[in-house]
């Protein structure tokens, strides 16, 4: 057999045993689906119980839970350790990961980070869209946003504002009002929804972006007050209290997402899989009825539209706060 008969039989068997290593690979993808789940699913939580980010993934891992006839579970992992951890989980559907906005804002608040917040990982569903409201103390805060913003450029630097941590959505929501507007508010972030809450009515920061899915109780108890949303339009929950663009912010709107996000490369009928349980949870009446009534839209996406969504937000934050430099 002459070299160049040898060398052609050779990249011809190369490319059949490709095809076929292609096509096992093609039919392990599908039998994987085909029996997903088997085991237990974590659902990865970067914030502490009884944040919204929280309060979401529970009812969802219930609902999950219940189709599925698998446990189901939530696992607290605050900080970048929740999220660096599911980028090196194995790509199989079993650990995924539930993100809020912050997660478009990594990159502009840390420096070494040792994952890529958009290649490594791929969208399963935008879950939620949840409206923020900025709540002061009921007794001393500000009356209204006018009054807050007056106080803020009267005293630069001197007023705190509180979030639920770093790259958190509740932080995001401030973040852009102290862009558009000019004022400037400290930053102080706290471990979760809860302690954010207990540094407004205690008087150590001014205002929160809360949720009224989390801080609810808290304004009707008229512990916290509401002096605007960040949504384009009213609260159904809290018809009384104008948007931020009615009471002055021109342009301003912000509408905090949540969604789930699997480590990439797994494998696209698993991610398919479980995003049609999750359409199929999201209109279940009693899911419904719940988040409704805390003026939660229950909006569920494709896996490609909230790649492109995340990807988009990412840039965008990107863009208007920089990427952070040691």
């Amino acid at each position: 057999m002459s070299a160049a008969h040898r060398r052609l039989t050779f990249t011809a068997l190369a490319s059949v045993l490709g095809l076929a290593v292609l096509a096992g690979a093609t039919g392990l993808t599908a039998a994987s689906a085909q029996t997903y789940p088997s085991q237990l699913v974590r659902i990865v939580v970067p914030f502490t119980p009884g944040s919204q980010t929280d309060i979401l993934g529970r009812a969802y891992a219930d609902k999950l839970q219940e189709m599925w006839k698998r446990d189901v579970i939530v696992e607290n992992k605050p900080g970048l350790a929740g999220t660096a951890s599911t980028a090196k989980a194995a790509p199989d559907g079993y650990t995924l990961l539930l993100i809020s906005n912050g997660h478009a804002m990594i990159e502009s608040l840390n420096a070494n980070l040792t994952f890529d917040p958009v290649k490594d990982f791929v969208g399963i569903a935008k879950l939620a869209v949840i409206p923020g409201i900025l709540v002061v103390n009921a007794e001393t805060g500000p009356k209204s946003l006018k009054e807050l913003m007056d106080l803020a450029k009267a005293k630069p630097g001197a007023l705190n504002y509180a979030s639920a941590g770093l790259g958190s959505a509740s932080s995001i929501g401030v973040e852009l009002l102290k862009a558009q507007t000019g004022i400037n508010l400290v930053h102080v972030p706290y471990r979760g929804l809860p302690e954010a809450h207990t540094s407004v009515i205690r008087g150590d920061s001014i205002v929160f972006m809360t949720f009224f899915s989390a801080g609810g109780d808290l304004i009707e108890a008229k512990r916290l007050r509401p002096i605007g949303v960040t949504t384009a339009k009213r609260l159904a929950v809290l018809p009384d209290v104008p948007t931020l663009q009615e009471a002055g912010i021109a342009g301003y709107s912000y509408d905090p997402w949540f969604g789930l996000v699997a480590p990439t490369s797994t494998p696209k009928p698993v991610i398919e899989t479980i995003n049609k349980a999750v359409l199929a949870a999201s209109k279940l009446p009693d899911h419904v009825e719940r988040f409704t009534k805390l003026g939660v839209d229950l909006t569920v996406s494709t896996p490609d539209e909230f790649d492109a969504l995340v990807k988009s937000d990412t840039e965008r934050f990107t863009k208007l706060f920089g990427k952070a430099h040691n």
